[in-house]
Order: C-alpha cells, then structure tokens, then sequence
C-alpha cells in the first residue's frame, strides 16, 4: 500500500516496505503563545521559522495548524501555507476541520497534499471527503464515531472500515487514506496502549492501510515523557505505523535506530549517516 504525497517540487512515498516518514507537528498553536499571538497579528516569521527548523531536523511531511481564539481560519490558514511552500519544499498535512478554511487552503497548496483530519462522524465524512476528492488530497482518517473515541480495539477498527468505505464510495483509493487508531495518555488508562496497538496491528492485518498517530499523547502527564515516547513509537512503528506525527528534532534519532532494527536501514547507512552529522 503506497501513499504518494507532495509539494510543487518533492514527492514523499509512504509504505511499510520503507523508512519511516516522520509528519512534523511543531506548527500548530496549541500552547505555544509566541505563535498564537503572531497567528492573530497575521504575521507568518514564526510559521516560516519553525518550518525550516523542521526540515532541517529531518521532517519528511509538515502538519499546519492556525487553529486558536481570534483567528480567522479562512484567511490565516491558506495565508501560512503560502509562507511555509515559498519557504521548504516538502509536502504539507493541513490540519483543519472547518470546511470553508480547507477549501481556501487546498485552493492555493501546489501538490499533492495529506488532509487532517476526517472522522467517522456523519458530519465529517459528509463533508470532508468530497473536498478530499475534489481536489485529489490524501486525508488522515481518525478512529472516532459519533459516540466518541471507543475504548475499544475492535471499535476503532470498525471506524477505519467505515472511513476507508466511504472514501471508496466516493473514488478516493484506500491508498490515499491513512488511518490514526489514536493514542491516549497511560496516566488516565493503563490499558491506553494496549488498545491502540492492538488497533493498530489489526488495521494493519485487515485494511492494510497506511497509518499515522500523535505517539507523544500517551506520556502526557507523566514524567520522563520522552522516555515513554519513544518505547510507545518503537512498538507502534512495528505494529503498523508507517507515518508518525512528531516532535522530528525530539524523535528522529529514535526512529532511525527503530526502522534499523526493523531491517528498513540496508549497511546502517541513515543511521550513521544521521550520527556523524548530529556530531559533527
């Protein structure tokens, strides 16, 4: 299964029969006041910043997210995808889920894009996805339903069917969606986990879709998060996870090191490579 995603100039290839593609996270405002407060001024330096620190630290894939109190979405999110393409030149995951500002960004993204996010929601899939086939996006498929997040394995693996039919109904091929099982936080539920690796192992099986998942999620609250973090992506990653989304300058070393292991990294060549630059 071969998501092929991208910019104006560079195409990424996602598949489990290659390295892991890492989706860049840093972009979006959530806690971070330095970029919400730019975002409301309409000022794009910060986005511009941290998406060329991204790529430089090795992000395959950038997410983009403008959403916080005071900002116009229509305006602002088709704004920084205009900042962040003029600045990198990688492929972009635009993470929105008001329709009207999707539709503003997609109008000006050169490429082949990934949306995020569409859900099992009624609402969502009505109407996220045409928008997705209109414009011949991929789109991140999340496993909620109009109940929730199941707590489930077996749930969140019917969302993904759900999803990936609905997207077929409409011509998208099941190529172009990756499915996230969804990671919650261990302090919460000891058994958060478990669940989504076993979600994830049976999407895998049974779809065979390419899948990603916000893995720094399942340490929040706890201490020694990075630590949590990477033991969570190195199982997620071999049960599934072709396209996590990250904190790249945090958890590429550790990722590099997973697909070694895993036998996606011929004579150590990534890894070493990535070695002698970090301390050179």
């Amino acid at each position: 299964m071969e998501t092929r995603v991208s910019s104006a100039t560079r195409e990424v290839l996602i598949t489990d029969n290659a390295p892991t593609v890492l989706i860049g996270e840093r972009i979006n405002p959530t806690g971070k006041k330095k970029l919400a407060a730019a975002l409301k001024r309409g000022d794009f330096q910060v986005v511009r910043t941290e998406a060329i620190a991204q790529v430089e630290a090795g992000a395959d894939i950038l997410d983009v997210n403008v959403v916080c109190p005071g900002v116009d979405e229509v305006l602002v999110l088709p704004a920084a995808i205009g900042t962040i393409m003029a600045a990198v030149d990688v492929p972009l995951c635009i993470d929105i889920n008001n329709p009207a500002a999707l539709e503003e960004a997609l109008k000006v993204y050169e490429g082949k894009p990934i949306v995020n996010s569409v859900t099992g929601e009624e609402n969502s899939l009505n109407t996220i996805l045409p928008l997705v086939k209109e414009y011949g996006a991929a789109v991140i498929g999340l496993t909620i339903d109009d109940k929730g997040i199941p707590k489930e394995s077996d749930r969140r693996v019917a969302v993904a069917y759900k999803i990936v039919e609905r997207a077929t109904s409409l011509r998208i091929p099941p190529e172009d969606v990756i499915i996230d099982c969804l990671a919650l936080t261990l302090g919460a539920d000891s058994n958060a986990g478990t669940v989504t690796l076993e979600a994830i192992r049976k999407v895998k099986e049974e779809l065979g879709v390419n899948q990603t998942l916000g893995a720094s999620n399942i340490s929040f609250g706890l201490p020694e998060r990075v630590l949590v973090n990477h033991t969570f992506l190195a199982l997620a990653i071999s049960s599934g996870v072709t396209c996590p989304t990250v904190d790249v300058a945090k958890i590429r070393p550790a990722v590099l090191s997973i697909d070694l292991v895993l036998g996606r990294d011929r004579f150590a060549q990534r890894y070493m490579r990535d070695f002698r630059q970090r301390k050179s």
